[in-house]
């Protein structure tokens, strides 16, 4: 299974960025998918999850309100649309798939994408 990140960048502060990652090499829609993020010096952290259906979703309390968690089962790709964007936000962001109900620790995924940098300025 095959995890591509992208659609990071350099926003200012209030601006917004969405992140696409798309799955290859296994049955997409058997996967709990995440989004997790690691600022310089600081440990990797949850950010928001996504059931197999898409029907539930799970969101780090720093972001809920601001970021929206997606998937197309028919595309095979898990969307992050970030509004509201703050410095804070600032860091490399890594989608994950697990085939297990793990939610928010790192170590219960299978599989990570190469992670997309997310840049806020002031």
């Amino acid at each position: 299974v095959q995890l591509q990140a992208s659609g990071g960048g350099l926003v200012q502060a209030g601006g917004s960025l969405r992140l696409s990652c798309a799955v290859s090499g296994g049955a997409f829609r058997n996967y709990f998918m995440a989004w997790f993020r690691q600022a310089p010096g600081k440990e990797r952290e949850f950010v928001a999850w996504i059931s197999l259906s898409g029907r539930n979703t799970v969101y780090a309390d720093s972001v809920k309100g601001r970021f929206t968690i997606s998937r197309d089962n028919v595309k095979n790709t898990v969307l992050l649309q970030m509004n509201s964007l703050k410095p804070e936000d600032t860091a490399v962001y890594y989608c994950a798939s697990s085939s297990l109900f793990v939610v928010q620790q790192p170590n219960g995924y299978d599989y990570w994408g190469q992670g997309t940098l997310v840049t806020v300025s002031s």
